[in-house]
């Protein structure tokens, strides 16, 4: 098993067992797959949920650019809604993981397909 499908396998557990959602494994994989090499690093595979200018990046990096969305307020309450799913208390927030809710949120799956 390679290190991309060990972490696949955890994100899916995740989903699964944090935010009580049976993950789409083929999404889950091409989403993954778009976070790139960040999901080997410790620090840029996570996101915090607490700091504004993290939501932000992911705000514009992921949500405008990738599933090109335009900016509203309910980007931020997608946002919002995905940290809450996975649990605010929870420190280690994936972020392809909350890039998957957030692409499930918005409808966006055809970006993957």
């Amino acid at each position: 098993m390679s290190k991309r499908d060990e972490l696949i396998a955890k994100y899916a557990d995740d989903l699964k067992n944090k935010c009580g959602m049976t993950a789409d494994m083929d999404l889950l994989t091409k989403v993954t797959i778009g976070c790139g090499p960040a999901i080997y690093n410790d620090d840029a595979s996570t996101v915090s949920g607490s700091d504004d200018a993290e939501l932000e990046t992911v705000k514009k990096n992921f949500l405008m650019k990738k599933l090109g969305l335009a900016d509203s307020p309910a980007l931020d309450e997608g946002i919002a809604s995905v940290i809450e799913t996975y649990g605010k208390s929870n420190r280690n927030k994936y972020r392809a993981v909350v890039y998957y809710m957030l692409t499930k949120h918005f409808g966006k799956e055809s970006v993957y397909g």
